[in-house]
């Protein structure tokens, strides 16, 4: 019993090393939330399997729709004040505020899910989760 107890307390502090608030900002940023040089991202929205600078596995993140409903949450506490306010203040038509809304909210979206989906893996890297704990 007292060896799992220690074996449990030197997992807990192996944890504490990396920074979770640093992996997210390096995961917004699209770099690897390793060493924050390597860049994240093959593609879009598809994460390499190995960082090209410090060769840290990534595959093993489990963002599923984590960086879309995110995407959505954000998106949408950002642009509904901003909807009010240009109701209330031009009272444009209707089919003004759907186009150039829509199109806002698009734009937006492009922008911020690659991103979101970055600081998921690099929440997911910083907290051992999914494998990411086998790689020291």
């Amino acid at each position: 019993m007292e060896e799992l107890m220690t074996h449990d307390s030197h997992h807990s502090s192996a944890d504490d090393a990396r920074d979770t608030r640093k992996a997210a900002l390096r995961g917004w940023q699209r770099t690897c939330p390793s060493c924050g040089t390597g860049p994240l991202m093959q593609s879009y929205l598809k994460v390499r399997d190995k960082c090209a600078v410090c060769g840290e596995e990534l595959h093993h993140h489990r963002a599923d729709d984590g960086p879309a409903w995110a995407t959505i949450l954000v998106a949408g506490h950002i642009l509904a004040p901003l909807m009010l306010f240009v109701f209330e203040l031009w009272r444009p038509a209707g089919w003004v505020m759907a186009v150039g809304f829509s199109s806002v909210f698009t734009v937006l979206a492009l922008y911020l899910l690659p991103r979101l989906k970055g600081v998921f893996v690099g929440v997911q890297w910083a907290k051992r989760m999914h494998g990411f704990g086998h790689n020291g």
